[in-house]
């Protein structure tokens, strides 16, 4: 269940279009002061950052951040990422479309945190990668 002030926090975000370092403050101090409590809190901070274009980096550090901590040591069992919780996260992070920068980045970061990880989780991680790496690197032009 979303807590009435997530939800109030995503909507003013939705309808101003981006995410400033005040917004992520106010987030951190006031929203979600214990960090995230359940899925239904990181699925719906995983669906902003599809939706808002303009955000502060202080954003994607929190949500990397909360969510490895939800995800690592919120869950049981602790420190491991079994398969339930591998295709919870897969399916939050890929959101039928595909990750997004920051989605690839959450994935490897909890991979890394977790002491072992369901290898679902760990070829997403992995997939998501190359693609982002290969939208990254164009190949270069020759002058004529």
């Amino acid at each position: 269940m979303i807590n009435l002030s997530l939800q109030v926090f995503c909507d003013r975000i939705v309808a101003a279009g981006r995410i400033t370092a005040d917004d992520v403050q106010a987030l951190t101090r006031h929203v979600l002061p214990e960090g995230l409590t359940n899925r239904d809190e990181a699925d719906m901070l995983i669906a902003l950052d599809r939706v808002v274009a303009a955000t502060d980096t202080a954003f994607g550090d929190y949500l990397v951040t909360a969510v490895v901590d939800f995800a690592v040591w919120g869950e049981r069992p602790t420190g491991y990422i079994d398969a339930e919780i591998a295709r919870w996260l897969v399916a939050s992070l890929r959101n039928g479309s595909g990750p997004s920068r920051l989605a690839v980045r959450i994935a490897r970061e909890v991979v890394r945190e977790a002491q072992a990880s369901d290898e679902a989780l760990i070829a997403f991680a992995l997939d998501a990668n190359r693609r982002i790496e290969v939208v990254t690197v164009r190949p270069m032009r020759l002058a004529a």
